[in-house]
């Protein structure tokens, strides 16, 4: 398992030279690697609301205008279309934070590179 005091490709912290309590030293890369986080949830977020709100709820009547294989379209995102968005948004989630983890150093992964 990798180090998690790495910083961003792996590197490592700079060293203790006494002048920076240790809790407080080398929280750049965290700040930053918690910052993407944070931007990719609100993104996700977002999506999920226009979805589950706005196809479900809000834009409903407009979109129950358009009718695929018999069923109106506004029905079809309450009841089947968010389920599916739902799943992508997680799938998305666990990739790009997969990708954000091995960035930071921070991947659970073993010495030959497979995941623990």
């Amino acid at each position: 398992m990798a180090d998690t005091h790495e910083g961003p490709g792996g590197a490592a912290p700079p060293p203790d030279d006494g002048a920076v309590p240790a809790a407080g030293r080398d929280n750049g890369w965290r700040t930053e690697y918690w910052k993407k986080n944070l931007r990719l949830m609100v993104a996700l977020l977002v999506v999920w609301f226009v979805v589950s709100f706005g196809a479900g709820i809000l834009f409903v009547e407009q979109l129950n205008q358009i009718v695929i294989a018999g069923f109106p379209l506004g029905f079809w995102f309450a009841q089947q279309g968010s389920i599916y968005t739902f799943i992508v948004l997680i799938l998305i989630y666990a990739l790009r934070m997969d990708r954000l983890d091995d960035e930071y150093g921070v991947s659970e992964r073993n010495e030959d590179g497979s995941r623990a």
